[in-house]
């Protein structure tokens, strides 16, 4: 009976030493120069940069997962130099621009930023730099190299209904060591006078776990701690971290994994072994916020103390490259709750449902998932792009025009530099049957912090997308902007069998009409000024009982809501 109660309590201590022990096998020990720091997607500057090079054939490149490293970049950067020919003058202006950004990632024995630093307070050393561009301390010499820079930021939101602050403060900093190690950190503090991304609102707002009212103000505070430790060599990488992570081709929100989650912490692998094919793959500790009410009690002071169901996420997808330029991935995800981390789960290469079927026989199984993905740029100047989300999928639904398929679309195109210089059109669909990301288990819901981990329009939704920009000099940006957004009846998923039958939009709920005008300038490296004015119309519908305004208070924050005019401005400092 002793034996038995000690290998139970030393179990799960071994379970979580394991976790690591698997990291330290994964890691291989080869001899090469590569760090894995990434470079998160709310910089879209740098991704549309390097997406632009892709579509004038400049550069090839996977984009279905993100996001990217800044060893990545600074790669496609240094390619796009040997060919400067085919660039543009305004394209040339940006990658010098950010070539001296990424110079830090060069194979280097001193610091680049020395040579050419305004406010360098470190004269006297070719290793140490303060400056401006980019703005921050730095390091770098044949072992290691360290950078530690601000951010901070403010977004002023103005219209009829209400005036909304957005300000948020905190420090990036980051370190390599040797050829291969990398660490990283970026907290930031945000405060909103109003809460703008509720788990229930349509917006592709980063979403935040709220302290409402905190000190008697009006609003909400939260906090956003991200990091890792990651090694990387030639073909891959592996990480422990706490991040965003975005998968699926999109200009307007993805729908694999969106990324607008709280960061939440995973083991990342990489690899890229050969030139025709790229495998991604996580497993993450998502929160549940569901009561294990075996598990919560009274403290004895007469506290409650809460605690919550364990729940985590196992995803990988293969990306294959049969011809140049055109990419299609195939991956499968699996939620799973209410047990410790399970080995088949931490193998990165498996079909999830086939191996829930074996661990949970005869009892309910887990929430999984499956997607495609694919990237077309044959055509030069051209990207088409296409990805498909199954939540639950029969041959049978096919042709019944009464049973859905548990389905999500997505089809877009982006057209850059043709057949003007310096400009792009986008257009994106996305299209998501009833009950696509819910499950019937809260526990196993395709969701952490309550907030979907896919698209933001979340199930029974439909979305027309279309944008035409200018780039006339380096970092500047107008864009004209025009979505249709719309959702349907807020189905409750009870039963599989019944909730096939449940009809595509048959009311609108909840309806957005928009149209903008922006405009954006970095000025210093991640430093960015933003004007925006939206003409839009977010109207709601009494349905299934309900009345308008309880859809829109269930799907938008109040200063967006009915007929406005919104002007949007402000600058931010690093992401």
């Amino acid at each position: 009976m002793f034996k038995r109660e000690l290998f139970y309590t030393i179990l799960p201590q071994l379970q979580h030493k394991n976790l690591l022990i698997l990291f330290l096998i994964l890691t291989p020990v080869i001899n090469s120069n590569a760090q894995n720091i990434p470079v998160h997607f709310n910089h879209e500057a740098i991704y549309d940069f390097i997406d632009e090079l892709a579509n004038d054939k400049i550069i090839e490149i996977n984009t279905i997962a993100k996001p990217y490293s800044r060893t990545f970049i600074s790669e496609q950067l240094i390619l796009a130099e040997k060919k400067q020919e085919h660039l543009s003058k305004r394209q040339i202006k940006e990658l010098e621009y950010y070539l001296k950004v990424y110079a830090l990632h060069k194979k280097l024995d001193y610091n680049p930023y020395s040579e050419s630093a305004k406010i360098n307070i470190f004269n006297d050393t070719s290793h140490f730099n303060t400056g401006i561009h980019p703005l921050g301390l730095f390091y770098k010499d044949s072992l290691f190299t360290f950078s530690l820079k601000p951010i901070w930021g403010i977004r002023y939101y103005s219209n009829q209904n209400d005036q909304v602050r957005h300000t948020w403060g905190g420090a990036e900093a980051y370190g390599t060591i040797s050829k291969n190690w990398a660490v990283y950190v970026n907290l930031r503090d945000n405060y909103q006078t109003q809460i703008l991304s509720q788990p229930t609102y349509f917006t592709q707002q980063e979403g935040g776990n709220y302290k409402v009212n905190e000190g008697g103000r009006k609003g909400g505070d939260y906090s956003e701690m991200r990091g890792g430790i990651t090694y990387a060599w030639n073909w891959g990488s592996i990480g422990l971290v706490k991040d965003h992570i975005q998968w699926g081709n999109n200009y307007n929100g993805a729908s694999i994994f969106s990324g607008r989650t709280p960061s939440f912490g995973m083991i990342k692998l990489h690899l890229s072994p050969v030139k025709w094919l790229d495998f991604n793959y996580f497993h993450g500790w998502l929160v549940s916020e569901v009561i294990d009410s075996s598990r919560s009690y009274y403290t004895s002071n007469g506290d409650w103390r809460g605690v919550y169901r364990d729940k985590y996420i196992a995803a990988n997808i293969y990306t294959f490259k049969p011809f140049k330029n055109f990419y299609f991935s195939l991956g499968n995800s699996i939620v799973y709750s209410d047990v410790n981390p399970q080995i088949v789960y931490l193998i990165p290469f498996l079909f999830y449902k086939s191996a829930d079927h074996t661990i949970n026989h005869g009892v309910d199984n887990q929430n999984s998932q499956m997607f495609g993905d694919f990237s077309f740029r044959m055509i030069k100047y051209l990207h088409l792009y296409g990805s498909i989300f199954i939540d639950d999928f029969s041959v049978t639904r096919i042709n019944n025009d009464e049973r859905q398929n548990f389905i999500g679309n997505k089809l877009g195109g982006k057209l850059s530099n043709w057949p003007v210089k310096n400009t792009y059109l986008t257009f994106e669909y996305t299209k998501t049957n009833p009950i696509v990301y819910k499950h019937r288990v809260p526990a196993t819901s395709f969701e952490s912090n309550q907030y979907n981990l896919s698209h933001y329009l979340r199930d029974n939704s439909i979305e027309y997308y279309f944008n035409i920009g200018y780039k006339p000099i380096r970092g500047l940006k107008f864009e004209l902007a025009y979505l249709m957004a719309e959702h349907g009846n807020e189905y409750q998923y009870t039963d599989g069998n019944e909730a096939e039958l449940l009809p595509f939009m048959q009311n609108t709920t909840w309806k957005n009409e928009s149209f903008s005008i922006s405009a954006s300038y970095e000025f210093i490296s991640e430093g960015y000024l933003f004007l925006k004015y939206t003409l839009s119309n977010i109207r709601a519908f009494d349905v299934d009982g309900n009345t308008a305004q309880y859809y829109l208070d269930l799907y938008s924050p109040p200063v967006f809501q009915g007929k406005n005019e919104t002007f949007t401005l402000g600058f931010n400092i690093g992401f």
